[in-house]
């Protein structure tokens, strides 16, 4: 997810906030904002090659003017973002048990892009599109109020020492944008394999005005997040996974 959910529930991932570039508007905290970090990492024989069969189709181009779904993925339907996707395991899986969703998905690690591109063609998934490009612009400069129908923040970064918090993903500026952006009824899904994090989590999204929790504290995990052989790994070895689910008022 910015950052595999697989290198994510080993606590490893990349979805974070900064980096060099622009702060948006009413982002009170770091002076800098990005929704990544750039982690090392190469490019394989067969991501390379998805990219150059599968990319022409699957990826959009970033461009700074409000995003037409409906040309880009060639119907009319439910419309959902996912910020980071990482290798692309889990986003693979959800779309292909949501067929009748369309899944805008926000990643900068090339070689997690090329893994999702090659997912997409082994399985005939047509109902992902692909934007590499950092999600903050997205959301700020391509989608309108109201145009979501949900959003997607698996296993983002936890940066876990307390002085590298504020470099958290889920943040209430973040959040409020998203907000503004969910249609009535529209959802958003975190999850994360760390507590404190997920405690956050649970206080930013139940701090803005506009969004609901739909359980009494977290929520049980949605029948559609599959669990990664990392989280597998994970749970055997102890540790929990907390997922937590609002909705947008009415």
């Amino acid at each position: 997810m910015l950052s595999t959910v697989a290198d994510q529930a080993s606590g490893t991932g990349a979805t974070a906030m900064p980096s060099a570039g622009q702060a948006p508007a009413g982002v009170a905290h770091p002076k800098t904002i990005k929704s990544f970090v750039r982690r090392a990492g190469r490019t394989t024989t067969g991501q390379a090659k998805a990219l150059e069969e599968f990319g022409p189709q699957y990826l959009l181009s970033y461009a700074a003017q409000p995003f037409d779904a409906h040309a880009a993925f060639g119907r009319t339907a439910p419309l959902i973002l996912e910020i980071g996707f990482g290798m692309g395991e889990a986003t693979a899986h959800i779309a292909r048990v949501r067929p009748a969703d369309n899944f805008l998905c926000c990643e900068v690690h090339e070689p997690g892009v090329g893994a999702l591109l090659k997912r997409i063609g082994e399985h005939g998934i047509t109902n992902i599109r692909i934007l590499q490009h950092d999600a903050v612009e997205v959301i700020d400069h391509m989608l309108a109020p109201a145009s979501l129908d949900g959003v997607h923040m698996f296993f983002p970064d936890p940066w876990h020492k307390k002085k590298h918090n504020k470099r958290r993903l889920i943040q209430p500026p973040l959040v409020a944008k998203l907000a503004a952006r969910l249609k009535p009824g529209g959802y958003i899904h975190c999850a994360t394999d760390w507590q404190p994090y997920a405690e956050q989590m649970l206080q930013v999204l139940g701090s803005e005005p506009h969004l609901q929790n739909t359980a009494d504290g977290f929520a049980p995990q949605p029948d559609y997040r599959p669990l990664t052989k990392f989280e597998n790994r994970g749970l055997r070895l102890g540790h929990g996974v907390w997922d937590v689910v609002f909705r947008r008022r009415p």
